[in-house]
């Protein structure tokens, strides 16, 4: 049970935008248009030379041709951290602001408010709603009793619902003293990926998402639900474009994205793709087959052929090629709009970057 500790400046980050996935969204005010972003650095001039060799220069042209998507990706990881940490450190001073406000009200300091006040005034769960968390989250007790467990369950539960509460709190005073955030995300460089694969989502839809994904990694089944959402919540203004990028280190999963690109041919991949990711113990020949077999509508005979042949490899080998070629090293990796995003992060990263892209780049 990962939670996070709820003395106050962890319960003020907990509450912050940048540190709880549950936080609300509606206080994440989009940047004025006015706010502009500082120039993204790997904007320079190709032909400005770095080195002469034999009076023959070389320049950054000829630099990116050799790194240049792992430049911008490095560029992208790094003005996206100092963002992130800008934005909970504005988010950490806001709410220690309008904390302050209501313990001064209250005559007292903001410790002894948080502790005395806000603290005391969450209640413990009770024995039947302690069981039924015991009963939900079964197999993560490894079979201690609940008895013995009981105590530790109370206290999660209790926290959980005293960061709840506290983040409750805080959208309602942001309302009250109209907190707008103006922070302007970075520009983030842009790296061309050809979006070519099963996709789903509006096929002209204004943000397009390449994603770069392998069936054997843990990481990327955990990304489905992410992706589903901003399909869900941006209906007909995404579009995701899926591309295979098996890991040497997963012996499965080469053999896996042959079989999603078979389920292809028959108009099925989407479904062999949830199920795959939906069970990643199942991944061997055999066991791909079987998954496919139990697919509605799919010709079993030709999809064994397929798999057997080997015939989609070099669909498969040309993805990962295509995915090397812009930087691609781990996964899941994305690309919206061509910007690099990197790992299964929540979706709210995600929502800055779509936002903007919707409202003008």
């Amino acid at each position: 049970m990962k939670s996070c500790r709820l003395h106050l400046a962890a319960a003020l980050a907990c509450a912050g935008l940048a540190a709880c996935t549950n936080a609300s969204n509606a206080s994440r005010t989009p940047p004025p248009a006015q706010a502009q972003a500082a120039k993204s650095p790997t904007d320079v001039d190709p032909a400005t030379q770095v080195a002469t060799i034999d009076g023959q220069a070389i320049t950054y042209g000829d630099l990116d041709k050799e790194v240049g998507s792992k430049v911008r990706q490095a560029t992208t990881e790094y003005l996206t951290k100092v963002y992130d940490l800008r934005k909970g450190a504005l988010e950490e001073l806001i709410s220690n602001r309008l904390l302050e406000g209501e313990a001064k009200a209250a005559g007292k300091s903001l410790d002894d408010w948080f502790a005395k006040d806000f603290i005391a005034s969450v209640p413990a769960p009770s024995d039947a709603d302690a069981k039924a968390f015991y009963a939900d989250h079964m197999a993560e007790m490894q079979g201690h009793p609940f008895d013995e467990m009981s105590g530790q369950i109370i206290d999660y539960m209790k926290k959980d619902a005293a960061r709840k509460k506290l983040t409750a709190l805080l959208d309602q005073l942001k309302a009250k003293h109209g907190v707008k955030l103006a922070l302007a995300p970075p520009v983030l460089p842009r790296i061309e990926v050809a979006a070519t694969g099963p996709s789903r989502g509006a096929d002209q839809a204004k943000v397009t998402i390449v994603i770069f994904s392998d069936f054997q990694c843990p990481y990327c089944s955990k990304s489905v639900a992410t992706e589903q959402r901003i399909l869900k919540e941006y209906d007909g203004k995404v579009r995701m474009v899926f591309r295979n990028f098996p890991l040497s280190f997963h012996p499965l999963a080469e053999k896996a994205a042959e079989a999603a690109a078979c389920a292809a041919d028959q108009g099925r991949f989407w479904e062999m793709h949830d199920k795959m990711f939906g069970d990643q113990k199942k991944l061997s020949p055999d066991d791909l087959k079987a998954t496919a077999h139990a697919l509605a509508g799919i010709d079993a005979k030709l999809f064994d052929t397929c798999l057997d042949s080997g015939a989609k490899k070099a669909l498969v080998d040309a993805d990962q090629k295509a995915g090397s070629d812009a930087g691609v090293e781990g996964t899941p990796a994305f690309f919206v709009n061509g910007q690099f995003i990197n790992g299964a992060v929540p979706f709210e990263d995600f929502k800055t970057v779509i936002d903007r892209e919707l409202a003008g780049g």
